[in-house]
């Protein structure tokens, strides 16, 4: 078997490979290891490489296998976690340039100990921007992540190295975090299958009202067969529910028959999807209606600028993180200079701001789910754009998140949404189509979205080798 081949390996593949004894999980991870770095020097997605730490996970796995006693679907599978999920000797960075100095993490947050207690084997962390408050691939620590389908355009964010790493093969899954988008975002700038979850589905730490943590890989089954391990409950995180003992990965088969689904194109507000976006989200619900889905247009109940509210909420955010960094120069190598000049505007704020902000946040959510009854499920762009440089932060510099708008309202709502790649543009670049549950759905979320996946065109031949 050549590298490519089992680096492209899904994880059915592999664990099956690992139960017969076909393969070892240390000769997976040195091919992997041996890979990625290789890739990185290309995409720049990863970093803090712990080969040794790594290793010897992977002889613990190997001997599991060797005795039947298997901790599940993850066990051996070489794979990577974002910057901002904190574990145990590990750096924490948030992607600031300012926090280089930190000393490690002296917790696990819930994914990285649901990860160390189902075998996985974590090799190295994934770069993400400053504060997590850009959806692009830019860091004052990290530099400028690329996208391995195309080197000259983003890889979104904030999950950006996340989603650059696995579309280049370093690394099966990873595990991304979700505010604004920041899972399905870069799934879908490259080409991946990504789940933001329920909130409280996969806690995270710090908790908080809108992020959560999420599985991201480059199918269905895979992240699937993640969301079965991170999904627990954790008391550490306020919000986490009750463990659902879901084995997702088993569960992905159904029948759309029925189903009645609607066809999301315009937000109400906001940049319009560019053509190629939108006709690859109605063919999606023509795959669908083929199907036996009964597929209707979804009109978005939000004729105001429902994104405004939630940038308020997050500039502050960012202000009080600024505020809150160690000793530094200001200049770009300790923070990113749009980052740095949005956040201070949060300081114009004032807590009578804020709390109005949450409440036409709440009011936004209401009219949102309102609209969602009567549907099962709602298909929609995950972006707007195909894609935009690498060098920028955003479609727009002067409001970073704007084009978030189709992603950003359902971390508020709470509910599941993932993406996944349904086409690619001219350039060879790739469009995802975002699926949107009821609250609790997630399952049904990623039934349909292993729907849509096994009815694309589209051949999925990764840029292992990143593409210029």
């Amino acid at each position: 078997m050549s590298a490519a081949e089992l680096i492209g390996m899904n994880l059915a593949e592999l664990t099956e490979a690992y139960a017969s004894r076909a393969l070892s999980p240390v000769e997976v991870l040195r091919t992997t290891l041996s890979h990625a770095e290789e890739v990185n020097t290309a995409i720049n997605a990863l970093f803090s490489f712990r080969p040794e730490q790594a290793l010897a996970s992977a002889q613990q796995s190997e001997a599991r296998w060797k005795s039947g006693a298997a901790l599940g679907p993850l066990d051996g599978v070489p794979m990577t976690v974002k910057d901002s999920v904190a574990m145990i000797g590990w750096p924490y960075f948030h992607g600031i340039g300012a926090n280089r100095a930190l000393p490690p993490s002296n917790y696990d947050s819930p994914p990285a100990l649901a990860l160390h207690e189902a075998g996985a084997v974590i090799f190295a962390k994934a770069t993400m921007p400053d504060c997590g408050l850009m959806a692009s691939g830019i860091s004052s620590l990290h530099g400028i992540t690329r996208n391995p389908w195309g080197l000259a355009w983003n890889t979104g964010g904030s999950s950006a190295g996340a989603g650059a790493s696995v579309a280049g093969g370093a690394g099966y899954v990873s595990v991304g975090t979700d505010i604004a988008g920041s899972v399905r975002l870069p799934a879908a700038h490259c080409g991946l299958a990504g789940l933001k979850p329920t909130h409280g589905r996969v806690p995270h730490l710090p908790a908080d009202t809108m992020r959560m943590a999420g599985p991201m890989g480059r199918s269905v089954d895979d992240i699937a067969r993640l969301l079965t391990v991170l999904t627990r409950q954790d008391e550490r995180d306020t919000w986490s529910l009750p463990a659902d003992g879901v084995r997702y990965h088993e569960r992905l088969k159904c029948d759309v028959k029925g189903l009645k689904i609607g066809v999301l194109t315009d937000m109400g507000f906001g940049m319009k999807p560019e053509a190629v976006v939108r006709e690859t989200v109605e063919a999606a619900g023509k795959l669908l209606a083929d199907a036996g889905a009964v597929v209707e247009p979804f009109v978005s109940p939000l004729d105001y600028d429902a994104y405004e509210a939630i940038d308020l909420f997050l500039q502050v955010r960012g202000y009080l993180e600024y505020t809150s960094l160690p000793p530094h120069s200001d200049t770009a190598r300790d923070i990113n200079p749009y980052v740095r000049a949005w956040s201070l505007g949060g300081a114009k704020h004032s807590g009578t701001d804020l709390y109005r902000a949450l409440g036409r946040i709440a009011k936004m959510k209401a009219a949102l789910l309102a609209a969602f009854e009567g549907w099962d499920y709602v298909i929609s762009p995950t972006l707007p754009v195909v894609n935009f440089p690498a060098e920028e932060p955003g479609v727009s510099r002067d409001m970073p998140l704007a084009h978030t708008h189709f992603a950003a309202m359902f971390n508020q709502t709470c509910q599941p949404a993932s993406t996944v790649c349904m086409a690619f543009d001219s350039r060879h670049l790739p469009i995802g189509v975002q699926v949107i549950g009821h609250r609790f759905d997630d399952l049904g979320v990623l039934q349909v979205t292993k729907a849509l996946e096994d009815m694309r065109t589209v051949k999925m031949d990764w840029p292992f080798k990143p593409r210029a």
